[in-house]
């Protein structure tokens, strides 16, 4: 008996590098199928940027269709930007009040406000708020068509699904979140008044001049231009998810909400890289 001991010591810890091994295999096959999933993501993005480009430029551009989203775009989110551009304004004026009170420059709240919307907040803020309404919108309503089979039969019937459904909502994304930026950085300006008004007494006259007597041109040109990629940001993201989604009812809700996700991220990084470039630039 003492001499089989040995054994089956070895038959022992050979069966637990064995259930090692395998486990190790299944975690580094679902690691490799996670990885060839997602380079497969970024692959076939680019793929539909690039046939979103290309039908861009054909000769058969949708312009009522592209009216029709410009409406669905702009007008229909001008509430929901008023009441953020007012509240923006106005928060950033009573948090910043009492601190510049405290250091005897309360004379500055106008200018810094300003400097403050029109360059970072009035831009991003917006933006997140279209990602969440307009990317939603997009990857849900082409979800739907996609697993309603609408798509399919659009390219059954060479009406150029890309060209009809994606082209027209990325360029009226592209053009009318920097309006709707402009909108909400004005807004966000008279709401800072109104915050001004709340513990003092300043004529609107008076705060506008004091306003953009430190904001300069240069400073209002790199914010609009940001504007116009992240609407192209959130339009691509948006109809890809959408055009991409899967044929059970359940993609629709995973379409829509990827697309805020990732519009949101994509629009904080767009941020990033449009500072880091005027910031080298200016």
């Amino acid at each position: 008996m003492k001499q089989f001991a040995p054994l089956k010591k070895v038959t022992i810890n050979t069966l637990v590098v064995k259930k090692q091994v395998l486990l190790l295999g299944e975690k580094t096959y679902k690691k490799t199928q996670e990885a060839n999933v997602f380079f497969s993501d970024i692959g076939n993005f680019f793929l539909f940027l690039w046939q979103t480009i290309k039908e861009t430029f054909s000769f058969d551009f949708e312009f009522n269709e592209f009216l029709r989203q410009c409406f669905q775009i702009g007008y229909k989110t001008f509430p929901l930007i008023s009441v953020t551009g007012l509240i923006m304004g106005l928060v950033l004026t009573i948090q910043s009040r009492p601190v510049l009170a405290d250091f005897g420059a309360v004379s500055m709240l106008p200018g810094m406000v300003a400097l403050s919307i029109i360059r970072e907040m009035g831009p991003v803020i917006t933006a997140l708020i279209c990602a969440g309404k307009i990317g939603s919108g997009m990857g849900a309503e082409l979800g739907s068509m996609k697993v309603s089979e609408q798509i399919d039969a659009m390219e059954v019937s060479s009406l150029h699904p890309i060209r009809f459904l994606v082209v027209t909502r990325v360029l009226a994304a592209t053009l009318m979140i920097p309006i709707l930026v402009l909108y909400a950085d004005a807004l966000g300006i008279l709401g800072s008044w109104a915050g001004a008004n709340i513990k003092g007494s300043v004529s609107f006259v008076l705060f506008i001049n004091q306003a953009f007597r430190v904001v300069d041109f240069m400073d209002f040109l790199p914010a609009v231009i940001k504007t116009f990629f992240f609407g192209a940001v959130i339009g691509l993201v948006g109809c890809y998810k959408g055009y991409s989604a899967g044929r059970g009812t359940e993609s629709v809700g995973k379409a829509a909400n990827s697309a805020v996700v990732l519009a949101s991220l994509l629009v904080i990084i767009v941020d990033l890289i449009a500072v880091q470039v005027t910031d080298m630039l200016l």
